[in-house]
């Protein structure tokens, strides 16, 4: 499948997501907040073939600008109000009857499960409020026939443990039995352009590697990558006091995300099965 491509959200996952669109063949127009382009492939080159629109919630899309798309996706995060992206464009997009929607949520929305096994077939029992959100949007892209790909934590070039070493960011807080999922960014894209080949609207996925690992763990792979003495181990009681709200809100969560149907239904075969291997690619 191969057609006309609309992003809603030309952010972190989005680029990456759009660069490979457009370099299987695909016509891609993304939205910005500001409509500037941004960098799409490495640091300073542009998205070269990439229309870029701005879009947010003051600032809706003109009319008939999703005529003759055959795919939507949006990385759009919900605020306050809902999902801007829906509030703002659900009509339009149902007008354009794409025959592929899609949506980035969160494996958030499954809540905490002290470290236990979750799958799609898990019931969702956010414990944030960005979380219950996303679940809230995810119920209203369902509606629409979207797929939902709930994403572990992403990081790539750029943004991952190695940028954070480098830049002397780097804590390794030692919170018990505390593990996370991870997905590279690439891996997030490789599902997305899978997902366009395979359809199966309303279908929910996860998108994970294989190694759910302690954070204090990647830190210390980072370092020894980067030939540089770990910082010391902070005990989580420690931790706790001087952490910021929004870091302490990522130990609230404690679960392994389970891969299996993003595997067996989209034949993925993860090029970063695990932070070792995503790591010495940042690298």
């Amino acid at each position: 499948m191969v057609g006309r491509f609309f992003l809603f959200g030309l952010g972190f996952s989005g680029r990456v997501i759009a660069r490979r669109l457009a370099e299987a063949g695909w016509r891609v127009t993304a939205t910005t907040r500001s409509g500037e382009a941004v960098a799409c492939s490495g640091e300073a080159a542009n998205c070269p073939g990439i229309q870029v629109l701005p879009f947010d919630r003051d600032h809706p899309l003109p009319a008939g600008c999703l005529d003759g798309v055959d795919a939507v996706l949006s990385s759009v995060p919900p605020d306050a109000a809902g999902d801007p992206v829906l509030d703002r464009m659900a009509g339009a997009i149902a007008a354009a009857s794409p025959a592929w929607i899609g949506y980035l949520s969160t494996t958030g929305v499954y809540g905490d499960h002290g470290g236990a096994w979750v799958d799609e077939a898990t019931p969702p029992n956010p414990s944030l409020e960005r979380s219950r959100r996303r679940l809230a949007a995810e119920t209203r892209w369902r509606d629409l026939g979207a797929h939902i790909f709930r994403l572990a934590g992403i990081y790539g070039p750029g943004r991952s443990a190695v940028d954070t070493v480098r830049a002397g960011q780097a804590r390794r807080v030692v919170k018990p039995d505390q593990v996370f999922s991870r997905i590279h960014v690439e891996d997030i894209a490789g599902a997305v352009q899978a997902s366009l080949g395979r359809p199966h609207p309303g279908t929910v996925y996860n998108l994970c590697d294989d190694d759910a690992a302690p954070p204090q763990e990647v830190i210390l792979h980072a370092c020894r990558l980067l030939g540089v003495e770990p910082p010391p181990e902070i005990p989580w009681d420690v931790a706790r006091e001087t952490l910021s709200p929004m870091a302490l809100s990522f130990y609230a969560d404690n679960k392994r995300v389970h891969n299996g149907r993003m595997k067996q239904e989209l034949g993925i075969r993860l090029k970063y099965p695990s932070y070792r291997e995503g790591l010495a690619d940042c690298l």
